[in-house]
């Protein structure tokens, strides 16, 4: 199949990469000349584990090529995926679609012959009428079909996630583009990846619906953690006990300071704006924002309350700045919540991140940076431990100890077993563990 990915950012470059990888051949196209010269060049405009060496296989094999020119790229295309941003819009917090409807209009003057258009990025239901809207606007003789073809890629393990899905959903009625997406993907079939075909719109919703129960269940489990808190309880036994109720499942049920990245923040403000929109109000997503937000800031007040109420002159080591391991991608982490409010009242700032620093420089003011996480905790009157990175696993806690001014760690992500901190003689602070016994698991 000749395919052709609109946009090389995380989504339509990862995915791009994989289709090449199946046998397919793929053409990437931005508009963006200095990202397209450092991909030919080998330079990965983002950081995801192993996706340097896919795309240098491919580029190598030259089933994978890299252009600014949308229009030849589209022309030989049987499918053409949109895989281009789409942020909040400031103000509504509505998916801003501009980009998406710009690109439809570059690829209807472009197409030739029969093609498929298969909305990649996250859009609110709708959005594919629009664009094929568009098409039969701009190309009314074209042999077009738009396709709703949502990602459900996770950041740090998204060439794993592609390549064995849990599932492809395809939101398409017309059997001449279920055609077209079975060749497309019939490389999964020896996974047993199963294929959901589905109404455009539906498939649309699929998208929003999943990213807001997950970001409900890791919501929840943190008002746990803070219920474990109050009452002496071990929120990591309750998310285990509950847990191994296959109804419920352990997944997305680990305490920590609150989610953040790319999909659910902005997914959860679309979900809602469409239900506004649609007259038919989402009150438990509604919470799950509010909520999530509220737990940032809090952990900021945590922090200092671990560090005696008063962080005014005192330094403090953040380690892990990204919202999750594995990416470089700073966009709503929970640190940044973290550092303001220690900012705010008077605390110096040291940080260190395995990949996320050149990021973060970016939209961090007044935080001295480090390569690696001891030189960061040098004279610190506190380590935060932010972010779960493997490097941040087996830290030698007693080197810790010898270096800091104050021996405080604050573990917002429950890394660490209490008793093996305290006996490195570190003041300890986790996240819902009111109750330091540890629960054992016994099979019948």
């Amino acid at each position: 199949m000749r395919i052709t990915m609109i946009g090389t950012g995380y989504v339509g470059l990862v995915s791009g990469a994989c289709f090449s990888d199946f046998g397919h051949n793929v053409i990437c196209v931005d508009k963006d000349e200095a990202k397209i010269d450092g991909l030919k060049a080998g330079r990965m405009p983002i950081y995801e584990p192993g996706l340097d060496a896919l795309v240098a296989t491919n580029v190598k094999a030259n089933r994978l090529s890299f252009t600014t020119d949308l229009a030849a790229g589209v022309a030989e295309a049987d499918a053409v995926f949109i895989a281009v941003g789409t942020p909040s819009r400031r103000g509504d917090g509505h998916a801003d679609l501009s980009y998406v409807y710009a690109a439809t209009r570059e690829i209807a003057k472009a197409i030739r012959g029969k093609t498929v258009i298969v909305t990649k990025s996250t859009v609110p239901v709708g959005t594919g009428d629009e664009v094929e809207r568009i098409i039969r606007e701009e190309a009314p003789d074209a042999e077009a079909y738009v396709v709703s073809n949502p990602e459900f890629l996770r950041e740090g393990a998204a060439i794993g996630d592609f390549k064995r899905p849990d599932r492809v959903v395809v939101g398409t009625e017309e059997e001449a583009a279920k055609e077209v997406m079975r060749a497309v993907y019939r490389p999964l079939y020896l996974n047993h990846s199963p294929i959901l075909f589905t109404a455009r719109r539906t498939s649309e919703l699929i998208k929003y619906a999943a990213n807001a129960f997950l970001a409900t269940k890791i919501t929840f489990i943190n008002e746990i953690a803070d219920l474990c808190e109050a009452v002496g309880a071990n929120v990591q036994d309750v998310s285990r006990g509950i847990g191994l109720d296959n109804r419920i499942g352990s997944k997305f049920l680990h305490a920590g300071p609150g989610y953040g990245g790319s999909c659910f923040p902005k997914d959860t403000l679309a979900l809602l704006k469409t239900a506004d929109d649609s007259d038919s109000p989402m009150r438990v997503v509604e919470a799950v924002v509010k909520v999530n937000d509220a737990r940032k800031r809090a952990m900021g007040r945590k922090v200092i309350k671990a560090m005696g109420g008063d962080v005014r002159g005192k330094t403090v080591a953040i380690f892990g700045l990204t919202f999750k391991p594995n990416t470089d991608d700073m966009r709503d982490a929970p640190s940044l919540a973290v550092i303001q409010a220690l900012q705010d009242c008077g605390a110096t700032v040291r940080a260190h991140d395995p990949e996320g620093i050149e990021q973060a420089a970016k939209v961090l003011k007044d935080v001295q940076f480090f390569d690696d996480p001891y030189s960061a905790a040098e004279g610190a009157h506190a380590v935060v431990l932010v972010t779960e990175w493997d490097a941040y696993r087996a830290l030698d806690l007693g080197r810790l100890k010898e270096l800091l001014a104050d021996p405080v760690l604050v573990d917002l992500r429950n890394v660490y077993p209490i008793d093996e901190v305290e006996r490195a003689g570190l003041r300890y602070e986790g996240v819902g563990r009111g109750h330091t016994g540890v629960g054992e698991l016994q099979k019948a």
